[in-house]
């Protein structure tokens, strides 16, 4: 692992530059689900009503999230755009405005957040225990949002210039110090599901801290410089545009969440605790692809910055390729359920959660080489700074696709809590497809750049 040069982005050896980049998102991908899952592992030794309590406003958390990290997202692809174009001052002075926007809107965001969370968690049925639980993790895990936002700032902008090393190494940072604070609070010093959160909050503060100081860099090509921070309204149209496609389809997917956590909540906490182990232990199979997508943005948004629109092809071409090799073997190792069954038994000890987080981790591992085509052609379209596309998309693959199997699933076959496994799947499935097509086709060519290459005279 080393960082990718400029010039290696633009005009080096596309499968090496490929995995240059996306090994190190992998690696940090899997140290952020870790956050996730060291909880889980925690909060599963507790007690079943902890962990559905947790799984059931994870949703609302990610919702709020998600719409915030729509402007970092617009500030990797921006960013690298600018680079590509080699009109590297334009790149920084981007990075001041998406770093002022995003800690004024995390800092807004958790505080509401934090206020309304007893209204949030009875809006969701929760109810006794459940509630008290579920109420206190949310109140306080919404805390690290400002921090978590530093993180990702730090993160888009290295990885904007092909950097993707130095940000898994901070990640690692937090990683660590959050596997130590888990037992110590959650177990030692009996705090439950707020040592869960406050484990986490104190994890990011340390980080977000670091990843500050080291934004002021200048000897990076990307650096802040908050003294000379003035909003550009050219730039602050050009975050709009890109950055609320991203925000508003990763929140109204996340709502979506929120609204089938009601669903499967339905069906008992079993059923509760069952879903949100799968998700989790999914996500982890998958994280080849999203590494794979978010390489895949990268090399796309320098080489469309630059003009190379035939670069930018042959990356997502051989990035799609290997996503979906390598999910098709990992899912179907997984998908066997002498496998799935031992994974599960690491997070609960609950025979009945453990038959049914099993049968869903197992159909969604068998199924989950799709992702890897959404995922890099997703990364194609976001490189080209075409969010819209992925909002649409990803929109409706939750809202149409996922609650018009389910609702097929439940009232018309009777399927149980398996129409909430199919549902997932088919509605995956057929976004993959969709997105597809639509690279195919070449609609995207007709469209022009928003960041004009730099002409030198």
């Amino acid at each position: 692992m080393k960082k990718m040069s400029r010039d290696e982005i633009l005009n080096g050896n596309m499968l090496k530059t490929i995995f240059i980049l996306s090994i190190p998102v992998v690696i940090n991908s899997f140290l952020q689900t870790m956050y996730n899952l060291t909880d889980t592992y925690w909060i599963g030794k507790l007690g079943t009503e902890e962990l559905a309590a947790i799984n059931l406003v994870t949703p609302m958390q990610n919702m709020i999230v998600n719409f915030g990290s729509g402007i970092t997202v617009a500030g990797s692809v921006l960013i690298s755009q600018y680079l590509g174009a080699k009109r590297d001052e334009e790149a920084r002075s981007m990075a001041n405005q998406i770093f002022a926007c995003a800690i004024i809107f995390s800092v807004f965001c958790a505080g509401i957040c934090s206020l309304t969370a007893g209204n949030i968690v009875t809006w969701l049925g929760a109810e006794d225990e459940i509630f008290g639980y579920a109420k206190t993790y949310l109140q306080l895990v919404v805390l690290d949002m400002p921090f978590l936002f530093t993180i990702n700032m730090y993160t888009s902008s290295h990885q904007a210039e092909g950097d993707t090393l130095t940000p898994m190494l901070l990640n690692l940072l937090g990683i660590v110090l959050n596997l130590f604070l888990d037992p110590i609070l959650m177990v030692v010093l009996n705090w439950g599901a707020a040592g869960a959160a406050l484990a986490t909050v104190f994890s990011k503060m340390i980080c977000a801290v670091i990843a500050f100081v080291a934004l002021h860099n200048r000897k990076r090509l990307v650096y802040l410089d908050l003294k000379k921070l003035k909003f550009e309204r050219e730039k602050l149209v050009l975050i709009v545009t890109v950055g609320l496609p991203s925000a508003i389809g990763g929140s109204v997917q996340q709502l979506g969440f929120l609204i089938l956590s009601r669903n499967v909540f339905a069906y008992g906490k079993q059923a509760m605790a069952a879903y949100g182990i799968g998700n989790k232990i999914n996500g982890i199979i998958s994280l080849p692809s999203s590494g794979l997508g978010s390489a895949t943005a990268i090399i796309v948004g320098q080489n469309y910055g630059a003009g190379q629109i035939k670069r930018a092809q042959k990356a997502t071409l051989i990035s799609s390729a290997m996503a979906v090799a390598f999910l098709l073997v990992g899912g179907f190792v997984l998908s066997r359920a002498p496998v799935s069954r031992s994974v599960v038994k690491i997070f609960t000890e609950d025979p009945e959660v453990i038959g049914m987080a099993s049968e869903f981790l197992s159909i969604m591992a068998f199924w989950c080489f799709a992702n890897g085509v959404h995922d890099c052609v997703n990364g194609f379209f976001k490189g080209m700074a075409r969010t819209t596309v992925p909002m649409a998309v990803d929109i409706s693959r939750l809202w149409i696709f996922r609650f018009g199997t389910l609702y097929i699933c439940e009232y018309v076959l009777h399927m149980g809590v398996r129409s909430i496994w199919y549902a997932v799947v088919v509605s995956n499935g057929i976004a993959a497809v969709i997105l597809l097509v639509l690279y195919l086709s070449g609609v995207w060519k007709k469209w022009k750049p928003k960041v004009k290459k730099k002409h030198v005279t």
